[in-house]
């Protein structure tokens, strides 16, 4: 990813930086995307050894019925 910022000084200090609509988009949706994987993973921790179901076996079960 290529991101092209402008950075607007105060005083002499660095205080905003401008992005092209796009490149904000593309940023925001990475960081989304970012916090879905973490809680994916603190979920995953959470559940531990908590017994699973295979697929396969839901759906037998949902054919079955």
């Amino acid at each position: 990813m290529s991101i092209h910022p402008q950075v607007i000084k105060k005083e002499g200090k660095k205080e905003f930086v401008v992005l092209p609509y796009e490149e904000f988009l593309l940023i925001k949706e990475n960081l989304e995307d970012y916090e879905d994987l973490k809680d994916l993973r603190e979920a995953k921790a959470a559940e531990g050894d908590a017994p699973t179901t295979p697929l396969s076996d839901l759906r037998a079960d949902l054919l079955a019925e």
